[in-house]
């Protein structure tokens, strides 16, 4: 495929690497397990950063395909979770007069 020489991963493969470290350590994993009440699942890090060293070493189409649907994945899960906050076009209509002192009660 002539399209194969010119392609090269989203990322470098240092940065899987550095990001299975960091998901690998105690404090993100303390951290993961605190907000989800799971341990995180470093197992797609590795498996993107030995997809990309196959990638570099013999430019196979297996491992060109694992990192594009692992990016995919990524960016679908990026997506998925909406904005927390309804935006407003516009500012409620008494927005410049004081507070109430009772209404936070």
């Amino acid at each position: 495929m002539a399209g194969d020489a010119s392609w090269r991963p989203p990322r470098p493969c240092e940065d899987y690497w550095w990001e299975w470290k960091h998901c690998r350590g105690l404090r993100h994993a303390f951290h993961h397990y605190y907000a989800h009440g799971e341990l995180p699942d470093c197992s797609r890090w590795r498996d993107d950063y030995a997809a990309c060293r196959a990638w570099e070493k013999d430019r196979t189409a297996a491992a060109r395909e694992a990192l594009c649907e692992s990016e995919r994945a990524r960016a679908l899960e990026r997506k998925k979770h909406g904005a927390v906050w309804a935006l407003r076009s516009c500012p409620p209509p008494d927005w410049h007069r004081p507070l109430e002192r009772g209404a936070a009660k």
